[in-house]
């Protein structure tokens, strides 16, 4: 019974089940599963997962298949039970969830959410486009809001709320909510630390020539590199192999390849801004070399360099009507470079947000209310550093709002559990942090109001902020100003700690201005990107609203008017800006409004040291993070509660020997005799458990050693006397058997002579008994019936048509890998091309897109590409074939292509999509290939499956059988044909001929059917002087079927006669009990025609048996 023994330290999967749970014990408890590459644990409902910094096996599709509708204690700690314990929980209340992931830099929380959604994919069973996209969400986003920093070498520096939207547990699309970019890291970067990820990609993925056409230069030559080339040099293959998974994420979630080219030219102009130098002094300035930097970063732009550079240096305002322009100095014109490009790449980095939830977004037909979402919160863990500025005080702010959302729902769980079982808990006090919430967050005197108060006045500057903080709350223990008055420096003590921020520069980020002019500069550049993004608007939320999202409609009909603040020329606002901390106040309270919806599940990432190393556990790293995580705050309620709870029927069988009184049943009653008689005090009855203080057991359990002590020497005295009796009674059992072998032994050879007289006798009886008197009695007459007449064979009108053979069907009843699966159409979608599904709207699709897809240099196709075949078509191609061998088909269930190949037992399927971008697919695998040919190297190479299959040798065609000739116009195929030295009407693999309609199956009997069939056969381009190349045969129908269905129409005629036989028998007897003449007459007429139906179906049994017979083989 969980909690009522002495388990090994590091055996207890739930450490909320321990008597005794300390900040002593609990630590020790973790480091001792750490040493074991345990990483989870749980207290309670919380999932502890510690960061073993190495690779384990315990995250593949094994593991994965074992947490699916699972109960909690028969499985281990993972973290795909807390996957599936929200999806089970939403399938089965219809609740919203949310999966609250936190944890300090480092520890975890990235990957976290990344199996969390990889498994709710699994779980609703989606193979389609849609999940593969959901997936790759997060690589996409890594890639522009991850970086290394000296704590994690792929650091999120921002936080994301990610809904997945589901239907009947099949997910219809994803949100992404974005918080508080580091747009700061753009411009500037600590020692040892870089720039986001993305920018060194573009270095290590890019060939020579889009590196030039992106004015990449030197990687050490840029400023807003402040490690310059030296990761490009150390970590080439990781950056190179990153670029990649970028790219094929944007091209799986859907981004079009003008979107990507835009995006990097984007990316080319921010490096080469941050270029741009200054000449002159505090009073005035002007751009230096504009080949430095200038020149590259307007070209990129789409922006006049001019024009550009008076925006840098110079300042407009506009007072009463009048425009005034007022010099900046070198540092306040640097100041409004590093402005422009942190507002460019936070703007880029909202489109991408924005953009992935239009591509997500489910269909607008779907009713929101029946939609059910799980949410995953990453969010980033407290920050202390050695010097905390704006951006710390922000997320640190993020972490006590989650923590106060923590500790109301794990105390109000405790409280719901108490009030259930009707248990007193008026003595378990409960500590918040709402006092420093209302420090922050108040109005109108709150740090962030106060901060924008001081950031709306011209002349107000960060220490004007900082004294008025000092004067408002001075009288606060958890506030603490330094006591040099001229210092920038506050202590503000979190629920973690005490951290010391540095007011510099407080007003400036808040603020977060471009230069007057730049706005309207950007909204009419001509790179199409960054004017749309400059011409949308910034929610109060912060967020990206472009004007021409699908989702504008949707906020319309709700009648919700979006608060936002459009960009505006400086003067001219007529509402005050919204300010970085006023936006990220909304964000957050929009956050929980969210999370409380939902019934929430905590994962709390630890990280295990600090110097990001496998198999080491520090304990004091450790234990400061379990404080601030509140796993200690969740222990010490548990402890003055009560930690341990068993039912009546655990706390029954475990200690039942202690009552006093007697008692046979696990009742309340029996519960409270038993305690009663220990002397134990502070103890609660509820009503199906027993509410124990942890050291209870403690005390239960030495009661129990000395009542056990006390029987275990009754039963050595009595087991040493029943092993005595019982020896007795053996040794007299085995002296009995020994006499009885003995008799045995004796007698054998008098028995064995008695026994042999006996069989003698027996053959002489056998042999005097007459010779028919072991023949089978002569079996019953059979009904005489008139005999079939001689057999005639029918034509193919009178058999039943065969089965369809389309592509849909398999060959044989097994399931592939990867079945095709038709995707239902959406709208308007490809209705140009006309119905999906039909032949002639695959046709239409390959003509008008697809033409150079999968034909060679020389115009011809591949060896492998086939035409519009269907399954069975290309198992019937690949039946004799050597394993590995492959072909490529196009599909006309749907618009895209589908991949055959053997294995050793059969053929398998597999769906290849193209994406928006152009490139392909396959379906269910991650890697995104350039085109046709690229993806059938690739999977030559590298294995297209976990079973280790291999692309091997094409499958190609028979000059006789080419089928893609009604994919290409006649004149096409024409020139092809001439290319390759034949007429039109024939090619070897890879060259065009004409694909002729698939023949009927013969007659049964063996005749050719009465419909004529003439195939039309192209008109043969004879060259001069050759000789008109000679008509295709004939393709036989396939044998395998044809035998195939003349068994079945037999089986099903015997079955038809044999029913008939019944009916007639059924009938015979009727008529013999009919007396009336008339019931007499009725039943002679249905003999009659029951007769008749029988001799019919026996004259079509002979036709179908000679037809049989006859076929040729």
């Amino acid at each position: 019974m969980a909690g009522l023994g002495r388990p090994p330290v590091g055996e207890v999967d739930d450490l909320a089940s321990l008597a005794h749970l300390d900040e002593e014990s609990l630590l020790v408890e973790l480091r001792t599963r750490y040493n074991k590459d345990t990483i989870y644990s749980y207290v309670g409902d919380i999932l502890v997962a510690l960061n073993p910094f190495k690779k384990l096996p315990i995250f593949d599709k094994k593991h994965a298949m074992k947490y699916k509708k699972v109960v909690k204690s028969h499985v281990p700690p993972h973290i795909y039970y807390v996957a599936d314990s929200a999806y089970q929980m939403m399938q089965e209340t219809g609740r919203n969830q949310c999966c609250v992931i936190s944890g300090e830099s480092g520890a975890g929380k990235t990957e976290s959410t990344k199996f969390i959604i990889s498994h709710l994919v699994e779980l609703c069973q989606g193979k389609t486009a849609l999940e593969q996209r959901i997936i790759q969400v997060n690589p996409l986003l890594e890639s522009f809001g991850n970086a290394q920093t000296i704590m994690n070498d792929n650091s999120s520096r921002f936080g994301k709320y990610i809904q997945l939207k589901f239907k009947q547990g099949q997910v219809l699309g994803a949100k992404i909510n974005e918080y508080l970019l580091e747009k700061s890291r753009v411009v500037r970067q600590a020692d040892q630390e870089r720039n986001f990820h993305v920018f060194y990609y573009l270095y290590c993925g890019l060939d020579e020539e889009d590196q030039a056409k992106y004015c990449l230069g030197s990687a050490s030559d840029k400023r807003y590199l402040s490690n310059g080339a030296g990761p490009l040099r150390t970590h080439k293959k990781e950056l190179s192999e990153g670029y990649d998974q970028l790219q094929t994420a944007m091209d799986l979630v859907g981004f079009e390849g003008l979107e990507q080219e835009n995006l990097f030219v984007a990316l080319g102009g921010i490096l080469n801004l941050g270029n741009v130098e200054f000449d002159g002094d505090t009073d005035r300035s002007s751009v230096g070399d504009p080949e430095l930097g200038l020149k590259n970063a307007a070209a990129l732009f789409g922006l006049d360099p001019m024009q550009l550079a008076d925006t840098l240096t110079v300042s407009v305002t506009v007072t009463r009507g009048e425009q005034i322009r007022r010099n900046l100095g070198v540092h306040k014109a640097a100041d409004a470079r590093d402005a422009i490009a942190k507002t460019i790449y936070g703007r880029l980095f909202s489109w991408i947000v924005n953009r992935v939830n239009n591509l997500l977004a489910p269909p607008v037909t779907v009713r929101q209310s029946d939609i059910a979402e799980i949410g995953i919160l990453d969010i980033f863990g407290f920050e202390k550093f050695d010097h905390n500025s704006f951006e710390q005080i922000c997320i640190n702010l993020a972490n006590e709002q989650l923590q106060f959302f923590f500790n109301q729902h794990i105390f109000t769980l405790e409280m719901e559990e108490y009030k259930r079982e009707g248990i007193d808990a008026a003595s378990i006090k409960f500590s918040d942090n709402k006092h420093i919430l209302s420090f922050f967050m108040q109005k109108p005197i709150g740090l962030l109001a106060l901060l924008d108060e001081e950031s709306h006045f011209p002349q107000a500057s960060d220490l004007s902020f900082l004294e008025k903080l000092s004067k408002n709350f001075k009288k606060l223990d958890f506030f603490e100003r330094a006591k040099d008055t001229s210092s920038t420096y506050f202590t503000v003590t979190h629920y973690a700690g005490a951290v010391e921020y540095d007011s510099d520069g407080f007003l400036e980020k808040n603020r977060d201005t471009l230069p007057g002019g730049i706005l309207e500069l950007l909204q009419i550049s001509k790179n199409t990107l960054l004017a749309t993004i400059f011409r949308g608007t910034i929610t109060r939320t912060g967020t990206l609203a472009l004007q021409s999202r699908r989702e504008n409609q949707r906020s319309r009909m709700k009648s919700r008017a979006v608060k936002a603040v459009r960009g505006a020329p400086a003067g001219k606002s007529t509402r005050k800006a919204m300010t970085v901390g006023s936006q990220f106040k909304s964000s957050l309270e929009v956050l929980m409004e969210k999370m409380n919806a939902g019934r929430p599940h905590f994962v709390r990432c630890i990280k295990p040291n600090k110097f990001k190393a496998s198999d080491c556990f520090e304990d004091d790293y450790v234990t400061a993070q379990l404080r601030y995580t509140g796993m200690l705050e969740t222990t010490r309620i548990r402890r003055e509660g009560f930690a341990v709870r068993p039912s009546f029927q655990e706390f029954f069988m475990r200690f039942h020997t202690l009552a006093k009184k007697k008692v046979n049943k696990p009742t309340p009653e029996s519960c409270r005799v038993i305690l009663q008689g220990t002397g134990l005090r502070e103890w609660q009855i509820g009503k199906t458990k027993v509410f124990l203080k942890y050291w209870h057991v403690e005390k239960l359990s030495e009661l129990l050693e000395k009542i056990h002590g006390a029987a275990t020497n009754l039963q050595r005295i009595a087991r040493g006397f029943i092993a005595r009796q019982r020896f007795k009674k053996l040794l007299a059992a085995g002296r009995r058997q020994a006499g009885l072998v003995a008799d045995f032994l004796e007698y054998l050879p008098r028995g064995a002579t008695k026994a042999g007289d006996r069989v003698a006798k027996l053959i002489q009886a056998d042999k005097a008994r007459p010779k028919d008197y072991f023949n089978p009695k002569k079996a019953a007459p059979a009904i005489d019936l008139p005999p079939p007449p001689t057999a005639t064979l029918p034509s193919n009108a009178d058999l039943p048509p065969p089965p369809p053979d389309d592509d849909d069907e398999d060959s044989e009843d097994e399931t592939d890998d990867f079945d095709e699966v038709i995707p239902k159409p959406s709208g308007n979608k490809n209705k140009r091309f006309g119905k999906m599904g039909t032949k002639a709207a695959s046709v239409r699709w390959f003509k008008e897109t697809q033409k150079t897809v999968a034909m060679q240099s020389d115009g011809r196709f591949h060896e492998w590409f086939h035409g519009i075949i269907t399954r069975r078509e290309a198992e019937q191609l690949l039946t004799e074939k050597s394993v590995g061998c492959f072909l490529v088909r196009v599909s006309e269930s749907r618009f895209g292509y589908s991949l055959s190949f053997r294995v050793s037992s059969r053929c398998k399927h597999y769906m290849i999509d193209q994406t928006p971008s152009g490139k392909f697919i396959i379906v269910g695998e991650p890697k995104v290939h350039k085109n046709l040919a690229s993806l059938v190297k690739y999977y030559q190479q590298n294995p297209i499956n976990e079973d280790g299959d291999l692309l091997s040798v094409p499958c190609g065609q028979e000059e006789e059988q080419l089928d893609y000739a009604d994919l290409l116009e006649e004149e096409e195929m024409a020139s092809m044909g001439s290319r390759s030295g034949m007429g039109s009407g024939t090619g070897v693999s890879g060259r065009v001929g004409s694909r002729r309609p698939t023949p009927p199956p013969p007659s049964l009997d063996g005749s050719q059917s009465r419909v004529h069939w003439a195939p039309t056969l192209p008109t043969a381009i004879a060259e001069e002087g050759e000789e008109t190349p000679p008509p295709i045969p004939e393709r036989r129908y396939g044998t395998l079927d044809v035998a195939r269905r003349m068994t079945m129409n037999i089986d099903a005629q015997k079955a038809k006669i044999r029913a008939k036989e019944t009916e007639l028998a059924r009938l015979t007897s009727t008529a013999s009990t009919h007396r009336r003449g008339r019931e007499k007459a009725q039943c002679a007429a249905e003999m009659s025609e029951c007769q008749k139906n029988l001799v019919e179906l026996r004259q079509g049994l002979a036709r179908m048996e000679a037809a049989q017979q006859t076929r040729p083989k």
